[in-house]
Formats: C-alpha cells, structure tokens, sequence
C-alpha cells in the first residue's frame, strides 16, 4: 500500500544511463510519428471541398441565426456537434461530449489565425444552453437541431462530429470532418495521461500485466457516481443541473 492506496505493477527499475538510452530510443519512434502526423495534416490540407447552404437555419442566444453568421466575419470555422438528449436531466447528457467539451477553453489562439470555433448542439437551444451555464462553458453556442439533415448529410446523427468550413465571401464550403477518436483533436487530458507510465488505465490498451487498466461498469472513463466526471466540481462550486 501506498498513501491508503494499492500497489501496482512497474517499469523495472535502471541507473539513470540505461533509463536515457531507453528513452533515446523511443525518441526515435516518436520524432518519426511527428512527421507523419506533419504529413497527414499536410495531406488534409489539400483535401477538395464541398459547397453547403451557408443560409441554413441556427438558434444562437439572439434568435436565429445562419451558418454564415456563425463565422463571425472570420475566414474558418471549427464546428463541434454536441450529442443531445432532450428531455434528460444534466447527469444523463452526454459523458463523451462533456469531456471533451470542457477542455476547449483559450480561443484567442485559434482566432488569430482566422478561425472561429462553435458547438452546434443537435438537440434543443434553451434545455442545451443551460448545460452550457451549468458547465461553465464560454464557446459560442448554437442548436442545429432543425438542420441536422442538411449539415450531417450522409453522416449518422446523434454521434460526435467535429467539422471544419471555409467562407468565400458569401459562400461556405466543408473541408474536414472527423468522428470518433478523431475529435480527441479536441483533447488534452488523454494527451497527457498518454506520456505517464499507467496511461489512460482503459481496457483497450496495450499494458503490461499487473497494471491498472479495467474501468467496468461501475468505474467508466467519462463518468463516477452516476454523472459525467467533470460535472461534479460545478456542483461543488453551486451551480444547479436543473435543465
């Protein structure tokens, strides 16, 4: 035991030149990720694009809005699609969305290259908007709700997506899109427990055996005590769930 807690399995331990060379090693394999990934980003910048209606119909916190209005006079636009469930109280939305929702926050970077980003709720305005106030949430905040048709064509509604559009003058065109693993674009949580010895602790992993991995039922990766994770601190913090 270890501070009340149990003892795992770990690395063996070395002297520090071992450790070093081990670490160079891996260097290597990471250094060569990098420029794939430089590679892939490269690539998706030469992707083609499709034309879309930039008149379809939003609710944003001022009545109704356009997808062209959503760009707030910038030249880009990163759209996240948020899983809605209308009707459900706050502890029943979406543990997925909320954990990688919470982690969008310092936007300024992001607008001085040209580029708004936006979360498209696919479900109800006011019953969503309150969840945002719930999570402190600052994103500007939309329901595409009546639109879904349109702006997910051929896409299966009711899972996460993560788009990315270009205005021409008038005209807006979708360059990206991404779902899944994909919007861990989003993420910086898992990027972090990533580079630690027990990783993300998820079923799924490549670990060695004795370390800790297995979630269940009772322990998901999103969610404890019956809410998703990061609601629990705004409860703390006095802020009501009631949507």
């Amino acid at each position: 035991m270890s501070n009340g807690k149990p003892d795992f399995a770990a690395p063996a331990i070395v002297d520090r030149a071992t450790f070093q060379a081990e670490v160079d090693a891996l260097r290597v394999r990471e250094k060569a990720h990098t420029r794939e990934g430089d590679a892939i980003a490269a690539a998706r910048r030469r992707l083609p694009m499709v034309k879309v209606d930039g008149t379809v119909a939003l609710i944003g916190e001022n009545g109704p809005v356009t997808l062209l209005d959503v760009f707030e006079g910038r030249r880009m636009l990163i759209v996240y699609y948020y899983m809605w469930f209308d009707g459900q109280p706050a502890a029943e939305q979406c543990e997925g969305c909320t954990f990688f929702t919470t982690q969008v926050r310092e936007l300024s970077h992001i607008h001085s290259r040209d580029v708004t980003y936006a979360t498209f709720s696919q479900g109800a305005f006011e019953e969503s908007l309150r969840y945002r106030e719930l999570m402190s949430w600052k994103m500007p905040w939309y329901s595409a709700q009546a639109s879904l048709d349109t702006l997910l064509v051929g896409r299966r509604i009711g899972m996460m997506h993560l788009v990315c559009y270009l205005r021409r003058g008038s005209d807006v065109f979708e360059t990206y899109w991404t779902t899944r693993r994909g919007v861990e674009a989003m993420d910086n949580s898992y990027r972090l427990l990533d580079l630690t010895v027990y990783g993300r602790q998820e079923d799924w992993e490549d670990s060695p055996a004795g370390w800790p991995q297995h979630w269940g039922e009772t322990n998901h990766p999103f969610r404890r005590d019956g809410r998703p994770i990061s609601q629990w601190r705004r409860l703390k913090a006095g802020h009501s769930d009631a949507l």
